[in-house]
């Protein structure tokens, strides 16, 4: 081969493989679609606004290390900006603002003087009942200045009714917020953007796409944060004794404290690294259970078991007269469902049992109403269901996925040492047969595998042949059976309803035929439980 042609073939394989290597830095990239929901807001944009976000996207992806340095800030401290934001009544979308600001570095400092994990200058921080001076600069705290994040960030929306608006008056400032924008987005719930979209959202948007994207793996294994609050005066190193870790490493995740001092002013949040995964359940949410667990468990023994939990309740009998006493059995056990919502007292008369005998049964409290729909039981239910685990979805309760099993609250609770429904989160794995071991943490299915394994759909198995019912309708029947009224009470809006019950504002305003975002007071509202 002449030497120019061995040239012209050595620069060929060069194209191509840095056209592999491209294709596949691309293929890992999330892309920007054409339709993006935010907050309550659903975001259309047009092909250049999608353009612009995508080069952002493409450039925070551009440097693997440092944006898996960024992941492993994420993967720390995101739990407990999402539960911050939760308690104040912000969107948890808001929460790639602080990527964004930051990148979570407690004491990065703009060329404008702005500090901390949210950037806050210091009027605005104590505007926002932020602590700043010489000894405390909670603006470096987490907790502290995502609770003034929140609050400011809640004064914005307030003027505007629309959090895009409320993001940028972030920025901006109100005052330039509401010169930019005027009125023209106020309580608007559909967004069109384009090449005039303020950049700062833009910007914002592409965080939002590149940290929530399904191709991001969230990869740090050093642990996660564990937080407390101390009453002062004291000072780290004698916190750092209490909790067995070195005072340099509370130093580390406390830069709030210049010197290590804790005034006694108040109660101040501290956090430090604990190994392993969260047991307390008001730091695990959706991001630790993305970033939290890295046990497959596709190649394990609850693989099965989780798949057959779909099947549950099973249903028998003569299911054309569910309603009816003695027709049917749920999980093997007699039951019946409920026709309407109504009293115990009304629904027991009805069936022709003890009030008291089918509140026991079912473990209900005393004045909790019969649900239209639900499925009862009118014999006592096991120790322990056919199942061997359940994974929890959003939105479920400990009495909800007893009844889907028909296994006793109580013993569900002993089996796991959970007492709590706000001690579950989604993907947790629930132990329907052997108990928990003492000190043996409770498993977390990863995100990417709970959308394989979880199924909301209730199998009914006839004792007659009759044709199947289309997937469609199944659903709609399954859905039906959890359908509960909601009465609209003062400050409520459509997204806060849609926060209660782990759905979308869309779904909401589908049951209920709503042309608009408007709701009144005492306004009754269909809700289909997830």
């Amino acid at each position: 081969m002449k030497p120019t042609q061995l040239n012209y073939t050595f620069k060929n394989l060069l194209f191509l493989f840095a056209l592999l290597v491209f294709s596949q830095a691309n293929a890992q990239t999330p892309q920007v679609p054409k339709e993006i929901r935010f907050a309550d807001l659903t975001l259309r944009l047009n092909e250049q606004a999608r353009r612009e976000i995508q080069l952002d996207v493409d450039a925070l992806y551009r440097n693997p290390t440092y944006f898996k340095t960024k992941l492993e800030r994420v993967n720390l401290y995101m739990p407990l900006v999402e539960r911050e934001l939760q308690k104040e009544g912000v969107p948890t979308d808001l929460k790639y603002l602080v990527i964004q600001e930051s990148s979570l570095i407690a004491d990065a400092v703009s060329t404008s003087n702005a500090v901390g994990f949210w950037q806050f200058k210091k009027g605005t921080a104590e505007e926002v009942y932020l602590r700043v001076d010489s000894q405390i600069d909670e603006r470096k705290n987490i907790i502290s200045s995502t609770q003034g994040a929140a609050r400011y960030l809640k004064k914005n929306n307030a003027q505007f009714n629309n959090w895009m608006c409320g993001l940028v008056a972030y920025q901006m400032g109100l005052g330039g917020a509401k010169s930019y924008f005027g009125t023209q987005y106020n309580g608007k719930k559909v967004v069109e953007l384009d090449r005039n979209t303020h950049w700062y959202f833009k910007k914002f948007l592409a965080h939002k796409v590149a940290f929530e994207g399904s191709k991001v793996q969230l990869v740090s294994n050093t642990g996660y944060l564990e937080e407390i609050s101390i009453q002062g005066p004291t000072t780290l190193k004698a916190v750092a004794s209490r909790l067995n870790v070195t005072e340099a490493h509370l130093k580390e995740y406390n830069k709030w404290t210049s010197k290590g001092q804790i005034p006694g002013d108040k109660p101040y949040s501290i956090v430090y690294l604990k190994s392993g995964y969260p047991t307390n359940p008001a730091v695990l949410t959706e991001a630790t259970n993305q970033a939290g667990s890295n046990i497959d468990y596709t190649n394990t023994k609850y693989s099965q078991s989780i798949r057959q939990a779909n099947a549950y309740p099973k249903v028998s009998g003569n299911t054309s007269q569910a309603t009816k006493p003695n027709q049917i059995l749920v999980n093997d056990i007699e039951g019946v469902k409920a026709a309407v919502s109504t009293s115990q007292d009304e629904f027991t008369d009805q069936i022709g049992m003890r009030t008291g005998k089918f509140r026991r049964i079912n473990d209900l409290d005393k004045n909790e109403p019969v649900q239209a729909g639900e499925y009862y039981y009118t014999a006592k239910k096991s120790t322990k269901a056919e199942a061997e685990v359940h994974v929890v979805k959003k939105g479920e309760t400990l009495w909800s996925i007893s009844q889907k099993y028909g296994i006793k609250l109580s013993a569900l609770k002993a089996k796991n040492r959970i007492r709590e429904d706000n001690h579950l989160v989604p993907g947790m794995v629930l132990n329907l047969q052997d108990h928990r071991k003492r000190g043996e943490d409770i498993k977390i299915l990863p995100l990417n595998q709970q959308n394989q394994t979880s199924s909301t759909a209730t199998v009914v198995v006839q004792q007659t042949s009759q044709p199947p019912v289309p997937a469609s309708q199944e659903t709609k029947q399954a859905a039906a059976q959890q359908s509960i009224s909601h009465t609209v009470i003062k400050g409520e809006n459509l997204f806060r309803i849609s926060q209660k019950y782990g759905v979308r504002v869309n779904d909401i305003k589908q049951w209920n035929n709503l042309s608009s975002d408007n709701i009144q007071l005492g306004q009754k509202l269909i809700i289909f439980k997830p």
